[in-house]
């Protein structure tokens, strides 16, 4: 059975509410569905949920940019207070903390050895920093706060890398799919049949680069840092 929630979003001293099913309005705040009209329980917009006053039209214009209940409902469960259970929010802080820590792997290094930082080097380093994440603030908010504590017990530094690389002819239009996923600057087709190519992406992922390139041409590639 479903549990109706009241999600309640406040602005300007105007407060509007919607009806939700708890567990859906999870799944939709953590990604797992889109539709916010299958959150809902009633399609309206309310003044007081529990007596079953509508908020006015012209309320709700000036307050969302619109009238539309998916797109008034759809801000209100990503900005407004959604009820949820404390193993939810557990649930949500992890996700939260495997992809804060998945985004500082992929785009850092450590400028001590230009090597890329693995993410159980990141995970130790916020367990001994105690860092924890905000299961409601985005990731890129709490990338910077989370880099800003870890510092002092793991240097960190962002940048990005420019390789060249030519894939020999046999591999190559195998290969284009994997360039495209990293940063493909330029690309050019030798007298050979090979092709030369360009790619600027975030210097964490390098290991993750040479590994696919590699497999997808059975290790016959030429690699250049530029």
């Amino acid at each position: 059975m479903s549990k109706t929630v009241i999600v309640k979003y406040k602005h300007s001293g105007d407060e509007f509410e919607i009806l939700v099913d708890s567990d859906r309005a999870y799944e939709y705040i953590t990604g797992r569905i889109s539709d916010p009209l299958s959150v809902l329980e009633a399609e309206d917009i309310f003044k007081d949920a529990n007596k079953g006053e509508r908020a006015s039209e012209e309320k709700i214009k000036k307050t969302f940019g619109t009238t539309e209940i998916s797109k008034v409902a759809d801000i209100m469960l990503k900005k407004g207070e959604v009820p949820i259970t404390t193993e939810q929010r557990a649930k949500m802080a992890e996700e939260k903390r495997k992809q804060v820590i998945e985004v500082i792997s992929k785009n850092s290094i450590d400028p001590r050895t230009n090597a890329p930082n693995p993410p159980l080097r990141i995970e130790n380093a916020m367990k001994e920093a105690r860092v924890s994440v905000d299961p409601f603030k985005s990731v890129p908010e709490q990338v910077e706060l989370v880099v800003e504590k870890l510092r002092p017990i793991l240097p960190l530094k962002f940048t990005t890398v420019k390789i060249e690389v030519i894939i020999p002819a046999e591999s190559a239009n195998r290969c284009f799919g994997v360039l495209k996923q990293y940063g493909l600057k330029s690309d050019e087709w030798l007298g050979d049949g090979s092709l030369k190519a360009v790619l600027e992406f975030p210097a964490g992922l390098q290991t993750e680069f040479f590994n696919k390139i590699n497999k997808a041409t059975q290790g016959k590639v030429s690699t250049r840092m530029l």
